[in-house]
């Protein structure tokens, strides 16, 4: 046992004057019992130092709460449930009516089935423009057909989509977390080690031996 190193259970001197105080009468036991035991002389900047800190994370806490609320505001009219139940109610409904139409009318089922190519149609001069227009707008119609049957024959596999959706958000938020813990930890680093940090070193090996020892 080093003789220099103080015993834990040795009187220090400034315990021994502070008995003696007391022995005399010059100041209770009270008295000392009542004084607080922490001395706020050094720590205050400390302590504003780490206020400001935790002010500044919560600021960015907070800040990005913000944005996560703005992001889902935008894309809530396709992300909600809400929206997304009421467009798939009205897709199924307008799907019905058209399967309905379908069965009940087998003419129009026939004529839609028959090929237009090679055929012509009867029409007057100063319809033809109407005619065209109103080609457009079937086919526009079509295309608006086409989009909505893919939509309900997507509509079996979206609850494993928005699984793998919410997912991919939780491993993305769990780097960004491991991130922010690794650059804290340089930034450590780099405040503990300022000198070790700028001094060139014998070579690549043993810079990367000295910083594999310290982390």
């Amino acid at each position: 046992m080093d003789p220099w190193e103080r015993s834990p259970f040795s009187i220090t001197p400034a315990g021994s004057f502070l008995s003696s105080c007391v022995a005399k009468g010059i100041w209770t036991q009270e008295e000392f019992d009542s004084a607080p035991r922490e001395s706020h002389a050094f720590s205050l900047r400390l302590q504003a130092a780490e206020q400001h800190i935790r002010a500044k994370r919560e600021l960015a806490q907070l800040r990005l709460e913000a944005e996560l609320l703005s992001l889902e505001k935008e894309s809530a009219d396709v992300t909600h449930k809400f929206y997304l139940t009421r467009r798939f109610r009205d897709l199924q409904v307008f799907a019905s009516h058209l399967q309905d139409l379908l069965k009940e009318q087998s003419s129009l089922s026939q004529r839609l089935m028959k090929p237009f190519c090679q055929t012509s149609l009867p029409m007057e001069a100063h319809l033809h423009r109407y005619v065209v227009e109103l080609i457009q707008m079937v086919l526009d119609f079509i295309e608006s057909l086409e989009r909505h049957v893919t939509t309900l024959r997507a509509l079996p596999s979206l609850p494993d989509s928005v699984a793998k959706l919410n997912s991919g958000v939780a491993q993305l938020l769990a780097q960004v977390a491991e991130v922010e813990q690794l650059s804290s930890q340089v930034l450590q680093w780099k405040d503990l080690h300022p000198r070790t940090a700028l001094l060139p070193g014998p070579g690549p090996d043993s810079l990367s031996g000295r910083l594999g020892s310290t982390f």
